[in-house]
């Protein structure tokens, strides 16, 4: 089956998600509901009573227009940068250890800490199904959680310097730094699930595309903040190199300051969620509990197009995974320095901000995965053109093993032609997930085809 198949039945199948009686309740509802359909040339269409509502072939219900949803936007969009956080966090921490020269053994087991959001489809039905409901369905779950990633900051601000061993010189506590980030990470997860969820019903349904965009660019932007970022500045020799005059033997940040920081921001902002934002009634998508939002699950699994398009996300990456996986391990086999790879990516993080912006035109709409299909064999031709940029490495090498500065801008270029290609697939395939998951069970959904895809 092609893509723009099993893109149409994926989201004509979308009725059959809600169990018998939480159907029925959702057609009970006195308001005019879209269907689809598949039109003549194959293309999906959402058909409407209201026959006003067709603009240039499509439903105006489906047209993305901002008016209206721009500060559901924004918090959205703040939200995933604060996710963001955490585990940016967290993937500062091994570039912290090796300084202190902690074993490998050591660093393999602190990789635990990023398990909880390979699992979170574990207990994303529990999120989808237990709640207070004069409370909010996601807030639920959003604001304890927020909460508590506030104050497990807080409180490991207190303990990092003796918990990382910093003062005395003496090896970091390997297992208490894991327990720690951990937990951050699964409370992190725990925060992913609630605001997918609630994405889907904060956002309109013409928006409900954005989402991904908010994702994307709020998961970089955070993941940035809290790695890349805190590493320059808590680095002294590169503090003392581009920002101090006088040199000093400690950088800028420090892991205390950063956590207590960023404990205090995530309270903060948590307050004002808690009391300023409201949800949307969906009293009419009550589920029936745990066991019944994972006997959902399980039926969702067993769709013939929620199968295929498993299938295809799965195999998806097979086209250029090893050349994308094996360029930087040949690269620096032909000699170029990984401290200069490492350099190389940090452009590449405007550019991760921006092109989700620019693809949302395109990804927000009626047809997500046209991008998708477009962006597809272009990220083919790039495993080629890897191909060649290894092959010309030793040629380009100069007699003193360095490189001229045309090739490593050579090699910056290939990285951000490949970015296009890649967020444009990302963007386009979680917009499409946005669109044809079901509200009564989002997270749980969102996260089953996320964590398929990733």
């Amino acid at each position: 089956m092609s893509l723009p198949d099993w893109e149409e039945e994926a989201s004509a199948q979308k009725s059959l998600l809600n169990l018998g009686r939480n159907e029925i309740k959702r057609r009970g509802r006195q308001r005019a509901a879209p269907t689809s359909v598949v039109t003549g040339n194959g293309s999906l269409d959402m058909a409407s009573s209201r026959s006003e509502e067709k603009v240039n072939g499509f439903d105006d219900e489906l047209t993305p227009r901002l008016a209206g949803d721009r500060l559901n936007v924004l918090l959205l969009l703040f939200l995933y940068v604060l996710q963001g956080i955490p585990l940016g966090l967290a993937g500062s921490i091994p570039m912290i250890l090796s300084s202190q020269h902690v074993s490998y053994h050591d660093q393999a087991f602190f990789s635990l800490v990023f398990w909880p959001f390979s699992l979170k489809l574990i207990w994303a039905p529990i999120i989808d199904s237990v709640y207070s409901k004069s409370f909010g369905r996601r807030k639920s779950w959003l604001v304890p959680t927020q909460y508590l990633i506030g104050a497990f900051m807080l409180l490991l601000s207190v303990f990092a310097d003796q918990v990382m061993d910093r003062s005395n010189g003496k090896s970091p506590n390997i297992y208490v730094i894991t327990v720690a980030f951990f937990m951050l990470n699964f409370l992190a997860s725990v925060q992913d699930i609630a605001v997918d969820g609630w994405a889907l019903t904060m956002l309109s349904k013409r928006n409900v595309g954005y989402a991904s965009t908010c994702n994307s660019v709020g998961q970089t932007a955070g993941y940035f903040i809290g790695n890349v970022l805190f590493l320059a500045f808590e680095s002294a020799e590169f503090c003392n190199k581009y920002i101090r005059s006088t040199p000093e033997p400690l950088g800028i940040l420090t892991l205390t300051g950063y956590l207590w920081f960023w404990g205090i921001v995530f309270v903060v902002s948590t307050s004002f969620v808690w009391f300023i934002k409201t949800e949307s009634d969906d009293s009419h998508d009550e589920t029936e509990g745990v066991l019944s939002a994972y006997w959902t699950l399980w039926k969702i699994l067993k769709l013939p197009s929620v199968m295929k398009l498993c299938i295809i996300l799965l195999s998806s990456k097979a086209a250029f995974a090893a050349a994308e996986a094996v360029a930087g391990l040949k690269l620096i086999e032909y000699g170029v320095h990984k401290e200069q790879l490492a350099l190389l990516a940090i452009p590449m993080v405007p550019l991760q901000v921006v092109l989700p912006i620019l693809v949302s035109k395109y990804t927000a709409g009626p047809k997500p995965m046209d991008m998708f299909l477009k962006s597809y064999p272009f990220r083919m031709l790039m495993g080629i053109e890897f191909a060649l940029l290894v092959w010309i490495t030793p040629k380009m090498q100069l007699a003193d093993g360095t490189f001229p500065a045309a090739y490593y801008g050579l090699v910056l270029l290939s990285y951000a032609v490949h970015q296009v290609a890649l967020y444009g697939m990302f963007v386009s395939v979680m917009g499409f997930f946005a669109r044809i998951s079901d509200p009564i069970i989002g997270g749980t959904y969102m996260t089953l085809l996320n964590t398929v895809y990733k």
